[in-house]
């Protein structure tokens, strides 16, 4: 261990550009200027970037050019920098400090720079006012290379039974959730109301929040003129807002090299724990009521070091939807009347959701934190997908003893392989029963489409009976009660109808 480095992030810079017109910047260009804020937050000039040997972006959710890496790249002055990008998922920001920190430690690399952004505030601005896609593309000389492989995070069959809408997912998720911890519908609807009012309690005090406004639980729980139902029982504000301007960047390097440059000491930041976990695919995973993966996440960032969770003041749960928090709060045993604010940025819905780069502003915005209180420590989770992929980072300005490693990922990701697969079809018949459902809204308030996760048989309980995915045959009157009373566990029938599996009650 004694010819490992230590990795410390000893710059991280934000950008939010809530003034824009047709000519702002692009994703590139506020990259460049979150880049250029960390590297003043470091203490550094501009010209040290040219001894830059990695530079990592992160996919934005439609690249407004071919090579974004090489196009920061060619901006900041890095071209002689290893170049990757990221692909689609929000934990990307994290597992890049995580896999980085490790490479800086096994001294594969010295100086990392880490980037992402958003416009699509810009971009859509645009688009409504001319028509037109925005020009923001810059020169290219090769496709761009990504640091793990780019797949889809859902199959075509899932995607034509709507589970490729987040917010239907997640709302799956939650009245799975909420059946689960058997309450009412009304008593959750409050719940998550609570919830995310103290998001809001974050985010009106945040610089960089796009939504700095404090709400009552009741504005947030309940559908109203400014706050519709988008998939039930999620209103507006309970959703990820990604139509932002807002981009981030960190400064990762040996703490060799930090000492060397003269970077002052009380702006390292070193990592203590690391995890990267994947779930199990949408149709074959134990349930839509918990994570495995992010359970095994939670018991391994902490593995191998004298903390826990009692150690932890500040933390920022990843917070695309509510059951993301409720998942991640069970996860890692903190108590729902735990005091401890679950954000630090207020979280997607209210600080906005720089698409997958959310969490490299988090990460930001924890460091500013941890700064602030010397020898304190904060947690950070990153989901991608479907709660498909998962990272967490313990930070601090103490510094980690003795040396810097971690578990390989791929150690403990086979306990969650390990687990048996659920039984699944794609072509369901006959009875069937709920294992959970959502209707989605249009953006009138009106329920426009039902959507059921289920199970061939009597029971959503037996594994051997095979799950499906289906959309509700019904008209709008069954659509609307079916927010008034909890359909788990309630029993029909499934059949194919126009290339579509249909279920009927």
């Amino acid at each position: 261990m004694k010819d490992r480095e230590m990795p410390v992030i000893v710059g991280v810079g934000q950008v939010s550009e809530k003034e824009f017109d047709l000519d702002s910047s692009s994703p590139v260009a506020l990259m460049e200027k979150a880049v250029a804020n960390s590297l003043e937050d470091a203490g550094l000039s501009s010209d040290i970037i040219s001894e830059l040997d990695t530079l990592a972006v992160v996919k934005s959710f439609r690249e407004a050019t071919k090579n974004s890496p090489e196009a920061l790249a060619r901006r900041i002055g890095a071209n002689n920098a290893k170049q990757w990008l990221m692909p689609n998922g929000g934990n990307g920001p994290q597992y890049l400090v995580n896999r980085f920190s490790e490479s800086i430690a096994k001294r594969q690399c010295d100086f990392v720079v880490l980037a992402g952004a958003e416009a699509m505030a810009t971009a859509r601005k645009i688009v409504k006012t001319t028509g037109n896609q925005p020009a923001w593309d810059e020169p290219s000389s090769t496709d761009p290379e990504f640091l793990v492989r780019n797949h889809d995070m859902s199959t075509e069959h899932e995607q034509k039974h709507g589970l490729w809408l987040a917010p239907g997912f997640y709302a799956m998720a939650e009245n799975a959730y909420r059946h689960h911890l058997g309450v009412s519908i009304d008593e959750h609807q409050e719940s998550m109301g609570r919830l995310f009012s103290s998001f809001t309690e974050v985010a009106e005090k945040s610089l960089h929040a796009w939504y700095p406004v404090r709400r009552t639980a009741e504005e947030i729980a309940y559908s109203s003129a400014e706050n519709r139902l988008v998939a039930w029982p999620y209103t507006k504000y309970m959703n990820a807002m990604n139509q932002i301007n807002q981009g981030a960047a960190l400064i990762l390097m040996s703490e060799t090299r930090a000492l060397r440059l003269g970077i002052d000491r009380h702006k390292f930041i070193y990592l203590h724990g690391a995890a990267d976990t994947i779930e199990k695919p949408l149709s074959t995973r134990a349930n839509f009521h918990s994570s495995e993966a992010m359970r095994v996440m939670a018991e391994q960032v902490f593995f191998g070091g004298d903390l826990s969770m009692r150690d932890i003041s500040f933390i920022d749960f990843y917070s695309c939807f509510p059951s993301a928090v409720e998942f991640a709060r069970d996860a890692f045993g903190v108590a729902p009347d735990d005091p401890r604010p679950l954000t630090v940025t207020g979280g997607l819905p209210f600080h906005g959701g720089a698409g997958n780069n959310y969490v490299m502003n988090s990460i930001a915005s924890m460091i500013d934190r941890l700064r602030e209180k010397p020898g304190s420590f904060g947690l950070v989770t990153a989901n991608g997908g479907y709660f498909s992929k998962h990272s967490a980072g313990i930070y601090s300005t103490a510094r980690r003893e003795p040396s810097w490693s971690r578990t390989p990922p791929e150690k403990y990701q086979t306990v969650i392989d390990s687990i048996p697969d659920v039984s699944f079809t794609e072509n369901p018949s006959g009875e069937a029963v709920v294992e959970t459902y959502t209707v989605l809204f249009d953006r009138e308030n009106r329920p426009s489409q039902g959507l059921v996760v289920g199970r061939t048989g009597r029971s959503f309980d037996d594994r051997s009976s095979p799950r499906f995915f289906s959309i509700v045959e019904g008209d709008s009157f069954l659509l609307e009660s079916m927010t008034k009373q909890d359909m788990v566990g309630e029993k029909g029938r499934v059949y194919l109808k126009e290339g579509l599996n249909r279920f009927k009650f």
